[in-house]
C-alpha cells in the first residue's frame, strides 16, 4: 500500500505510532509513555535529546544511515515529533527501560503494519472489481462507503489505526471474498452478502 498510515499501538496506557510505509516509530510518543513508567516508579525523567546526543547512540544512528538511508526524522503537522528507524526504536526503549524489551520485540515481529499494507491494497482490488460491475456509476461512491461500513461492523473496529493484527487480516479476507464473488456472480450486492455470511 503506498498512502502513508500512521497505526497506533498501546504502551503503559499511551499510544505509541508506528508510519505503515517507512515502519518507522514515534520516539516522541515512547518516550512520553516510558516516562509515565518511570515517573511511577520512583525514577528521573528521560531526555530523547540528550540520548540522541550521546556517543554511542550516535554512531549507531551513523551506521544505520550508512546501511538504511535516514535513521531519524522529524514530522511537522499531523506527523509531528521525532520517529526512528525501528532498529533505533528497540535501542531507544532498552534506554528508558530494560522491562520494554520484550513488548518491542513483539512490535516488530508482528504483522501489524504488513496486514495493514495487504488489507489496504486489497480494498482497491474489491473497489476496482465492483465498479466494473456496478450498473449506476454515479452511486459508486455511495455503494462502496456502505460496504466498508459493513466491513467495519464485521471486524468489530471503531478506528482502523488502531485495529488489531486479526481485524485487519479479517479485513483483507473479506475484501478478497467481495472481489471473487463478483466477479463470479456478476451481482455485487449478492456477493457483499455472501462474503459477510462466510466470514461470521
Amino acid at each position: 500500500m503506498k498512502t502513508e498510515v500512521v497505526m497506533k499501538r498501546e504502551l503503559f496506557g499511551q499510544e505509541v505510532s508506528q508510519k505503515s510505509k517507512s515502519e518507522f516509530f514515534s520516539a516522541t510518543e515512547l518516550v512520553s509513555a516510558g516516562n509515565k513508567w518511570r515517573g511511577a516508579n520512583g525514577y528521573s525523567a528521560f531526555n530523547l535529546a540528550m540520548w540522541l546526543k550521546g556517543k554511542g547512540t550516535a554512531e549507531f544512528v551513523q551506521e544505520l544511515n550508512n546501511k538504511y538511508g535516514k535513521a531519524i526524522t522529524t514530522g511537522r503537522g499531523k506527523f509531528a515529533g521525532t520517529w526512528v528507524h525501528p532498529l533505533l526504536f528497540i535501542d531507544l526503549a532498552l534506554a528508558i527501560n530494560p522491562k520494554l524489551k520484550i513488548e518491542v520485540y513483539e512490535w516488530l515481529f508482528d504483522h501489524l503494519v504488513k496486514e495493514r499494507n495487504a488489507s489496504g491494497d486489497s480494498y482497491k482490488e474489491m473497489c476496482g472489481r465492483l465498479y466494473v460491475r456496478h450498473q449506476n456509476k454515479r452511486e459508486f461512491p455511495s455503494f462502496v462507503a456502505g460496504v466498508a461500513h459493513q466491513i467495519k461492523n464485521r471486524c468489530g473496529v471503531l478506528d482502523w489505526q488502531k485495529a488489531t493484527e486479526e481485524q485487519l487480516s479479517l479485513r483483507n479476507k473479506i475484501h478478497y471474498d467481495i472481489a471473487l464473488l463478483s466477479d463470479a456472480l456478476n451481482n455485487n450486492a449478492e456477493a457483499v452478502r455472501l462474503a459477510m455470511l462466510r466470514n461470521e
